[in-house]
Formats: structure tokens, sequence, C-alpha cells
């Protein structure tokens, strides 16, 4: 199901946000990228229960990394109530919740495929315990609240 794809990867920047990061606490490290659309929900599921065998199934301690931005470009206060529907679906476990409420509210995420194979993984693997660590949007750096993107950091252990 997953194949490469170098159109994918090659206007993609959240490999280069985040791989400074990761060297500061892991020099040396080896890493996989994977970059997901958001295609169909079953085939998002398949991938996330694939990750789960291969993390499952590991010897080496393995970080699943996830990124993805929130709703995109309305004012501050839809932003951020769009953004808590998403953050309850993840925070709760929820692929199909956080899947439909993407796509019925109009929420703009840019990993939402991610976010789904991520939170089927974790499901998979048994993992209980989530955390929202901060949430923003850019008017809290811009002060621009007409057209914000948001922004969450969640911890899953």
């Amino acid at each position: 199901m997953l194949r490469e794809d170098g159109v994918a990867h090659s206007a993609e920047h959240s490999l280069e946000v985040q791989v400074p990061f990761l060297q500061l606490f892991a020099p040396g490290f080896s890493f996989v990228p994977v970059a997901l659309g958001t295609v169909r929900f079953e085939w998002l599921v398949s991938i996330g229960e694939g990750m789960a065998r291969v993390l499952g199934n590991s010897k080496e301690k393995i970080l699943l990394l996830t990124t993805s931005d929130l709703n995109h470009y309305e004012d501050d206060a839809t932003t951020r109530s769009k953004d808590r529907m998403a953050i309850d679906r993840l925070l709760a476990f929820d692929p199909q919740g956080l899947y439909d409420t993407c796509r019925n509210e109009e929420i703009s995420m840019c990993g939402l495929g991610p976010a789904v194979a991520m939170i089927t993984a974790l499901n998979a693997l048994g993992t209980q315990k989530s955390e929202l660590v901060k949430y923003a949007t850019s008017a809290d750096v811009s002060g621009d609240r007409s057209q914000v993107v948001g922004y969450a950091g969640m911890i899953f252990s």
C-alpha cells in the first residue's frame, strides 16, 4: 500500500522542521520519513495497524513522531473551536471520530491522514495516556486574529 513518491516529499517541509530538534536529543539517530495524504479511512487504518506491528515487534526503542498543523486561515475564534474538536478526538484515541469530525466540520488539518494512522497504531499498541502540552494559534504571536493557523503539542504514552 505504501510506495515511494518523490513528488509527495518534494514540497513537504515538516521533516526539515523536526530533524534539528531530534538531532539535539539523539545525535546520530536514524529515521524513516513517511508522508501520507488524507486518503480513504480504511487505508489509513491499515497503515496504522502495520505501524503498530513494526513498533510492537521491535527490540529497539522507537519514537513515533507525527506532525501536523490544525485549522487554517479562518478567524481565531473559529479556528480555536474547530481545533478543540480535533484535539478532543485525538486525546480520546478516536481515529474514526477525528477523520469524520475534520471532514464534517471542514477542519483543514494538513496531517489528518498521519494522525489517523498514528492513533490507530497507538490503539493497537495499548497506549492509554494522552496529554495536550500546549495549544496556540498564530494570532498568539502575530496578533492578527483574522486569519490564523492552529497548533497543538501532544504526547501519547
